[in-house]
């Protein structure tokens, strides 16, 4: 195979050097901030089995781009309030390439540096889905 002219890693160093990136300890903070919507990226399975950060928006990383923009027929009218969007997944990854595209789009927000790897061990609440029957 041969070699990828950028890797990954790259995609998530550049986008981070342009983007604003918030603490755990930070956004936990901000958990009742009316303003402040915190949009998970991650799959629904990371979600059922790790929980989630209540009050959450989960949006999945394959629909967000068209989610946010207006013209698109999957619009999701969360996107149109003014207001202050975080984004996550995991470990800050997804969240920081997804975070400088919606940037590059014109749609302004910010990303969880290290994404939910570190939530919980801050202090950060957690909520699981109801178990299926």
């Amino acid at each position: 195979m041969a070699a990828l002219k950028t890797t990954s890693a790259q995609m998530v160093a550049e986008a981070r050097e342009r983007i604003e990136e918030i603490e755990t300890r930070d956004l936990i903070a901000m958990l009742d901030d009316p303003d402040v919507v915190i949009v998970d990226i991650r799959d629904v399975r990371e979600r059922q089995r790790s929980g989630y950060i209540p009050g959450s928006f989960h949006a999945p990383r394959g629909m967000i781009e068209f989610w946010i923009d207006p013209d698109s027929p999957y619009f999701k009218d969360i996107f149109a309030q003014d207001k202050k969007f975080v984004f996550h997944c995991a470990s800050g990854w997804r969240s920081a390439i997804t975070t400088a595209t919606l940037q590059d789009m014109g749609f302004e927000a910010a990303h969880l540096k290290e994404g939910f790897s570190t939530w919980e061990k801050q202090g950060g609440p957690v909520e699981y889905p109801d178990p299926k029957d």
